[in-house]
């Protein structure tokens, strides 16, 4: 397994807010009541430039596996196709991850790792019509550089390879929510990429869902992106309905929304495996 996994003397951060202090209390207290649910990309895994690329980081996996048996339910929650997820994260058939969720596609689709199975929805057809038209518009936009990623059930174009990705980001922004709309779709800007989608769905609605099915009466929820605010707005909700929630920002100048809005910032996916050790030797101790 390698020496990174021996870390119970690391001390567990100290949350910045009355609330997200709360949260942590009760989490230590009635672990076994407790939603914990991450976002991938950028959390769990390290953003790289193309996206068919991205992994787990190395000590993810073993960190949620010393925590998921100490706690209600462990959930990814992701923009990804959920089975996309699973493999990249290397989630199947581990030990001690046997309750796991993947919450794909903003929630549509879901992975049990009880099952090994994917349950979703018909597609969307607005995705397949607005997939057709944007090598057209990509073109008369005179950006090189740009990059779209199949995602079945949505459709993102990247611009993180482009000479000016936030120019090209803002560039593309208005022309690409004009697209969606025409195709009954909704526009998810995050990190350099701009995502076609469903309505209806989104990191908030999947979370609140999860935490209701489960019964969790604690959540602490993790994330680094613009999609991740509906989550986080999610656990606010939750909060001022009596479930603590302790919300973690897998740190990134690149979106000071999220950092602005956190009880605790790490810095990025090994901020975030050192959280969950940390929280797994707390409550096996």
């Amino acid at each position: 397994m390698g020496t990174h996994e021996t870390h119970s003397t690391e001390p567990l951060p100290a949350p910045r807010t009355p609330a997200g202090r709360d949260a942590l209390e009760t989490i230590l207290r009635k672990p076994g009541e407790t939603l914990v649910a991450l976002d991938f990309d950028g959390t769990l895994a390290p953003i790289v430039e193309d996206p068919e690329r991205a992994r787990a980081h190395a000590d993810a996996v073993p960190a949620l596996a010393a925590l998921a048996p100490r706690v209600a339910s462990v959930a990814v929650v992701t923009g990804r196709p959920a089975e996309v997820a699973v493999r990249y994260g290397g989630f199947a058939g581990v030990s001690g991850l046997d309750h796991l969720a993947v919450l794909g596609h903003y929630g549509a689709e879901r992975w049990d790792a009880r099952t090994g199975e994917v349950s979703a929805p018909e597609p969307h057809p607005g995705v397949a019509a607005a997939r057709g038209e944007l090598p057209g518009l990509l073109e008369r936009s005179g950006r090189s550089g740009l990059w779209v990623e199949e995602k079945g059930r949505a459709v993102a174009v990247h611009t993180r390879r482009a000479a000016d990705p936030q120019g090209a980001f803002e560039a593309l922004r208005g022309p690409l929510d004009a697209l969606a709309a025409r195709h009954g779709l909704v526009l998810e800007p995050g990190r350099m990429v701009l995502e076609l989608r469903p309505p209806g769905m989104d990191k908030g609605v999947a979370l609140t869902a999860y935490v209701r099915e489960t019964g969790a009466r604690a959540v602490l929820y993790a994330g680094d992106d613009l999609g991740d605010l509906p989550a986080f707005a999610a656990v606010e909700e939750l909060r001022s309905e009596g479930v603590p929630g302790l919300l973690v920002c897998s740190g990134s100048a690149e979106v000071t929304e999220l950092a602005d809005r956190a009880d605790l910032v790490v810095p990025g996916p090994q901020g975030v495996v050192r959280l969950l050790r940390a929280l797994a030797a707390q409550l096996a101790g």
